[in-house]
């Protein structure tokens, strides 16, 4: 089972967020508010934030930009996650993608069947990585954003947590992209 290497020390990484809503404005954004929160509250950087249209382009835009910016080191987006025909978050992310993460959907979908049942199928949150950079899209409620961060994103952005995190191979997601 997974544990806390308490003699390890902790290294704060840089996240922004990204709120996707064709209805919403950053002062109306409780689950950005929410995400923004945990991050600051677990000890990391929160390096960003912003509220953007459901617009494939316009997200895809966005992720791109946050990869390329040294300061990011993160990036979780919230809304535009489901099944409507304005929910374009995950194929926004899909274009950016080098490589997609498949078993943040999994444990999203197993954590949140514990907490809405079968309703969790109408989920389609993902996980990816570009340019050395992490992506996740999360559903758009405070309840999704708080049970991704608290159960599995605070966990494998601790460089403490054990037996593996995403912190440690930081600085080997974009070794393909050296030189030799």
């Amino acid at each position: 089972m997974s544990r806390l290497d308490e003699s390890k020390e902790f290294i704060p990484v840089r996240i922004a967020v990204l709120t996707v809503s064709d209805t919403r404005a950053l002062d109306q954004d409780r689950s950005g508010e929410v995400l923004a929160g945990r991050i600051e509250a677990a000890g990391h950087i929160l390096a960003d934030r912003m509220v953007v249209r459901d617009e494939r382009a316009q997200i895809a835009d966005q992720l791109r930009e946050w990869v390329a910016d040294a300061g990011v080191d993160v990036v979780i987006s919230t809304g535009g996650t489901g099944l409507t025909g304005r929910d374009v978050t995950v194929e926004a992310h899909r274009d950016v993608y080098e490589k997609e993460i498949d078993a943040f959907g999994t444990v999203f979908t197993i954590v949140s069947m514990n907490k809405i049942g079968t309703s969790a199928v109408q989920s389609r949150a993902t996980g990816g990585v570009a340019g050395g950079t992490y992506l996740f899209a999360l559903p758009g409620s405070p309840g999704a954003c708080k049970d991704a961060w608290d159960e599995i994103l605070a966990h494998q952005f601790d460089y403490r947590h054990r037996p593996c995190n995403f912190v440690e191979i930081m600085p080997r997601l974009d070794e393909h992209q050296r030189r030799k």
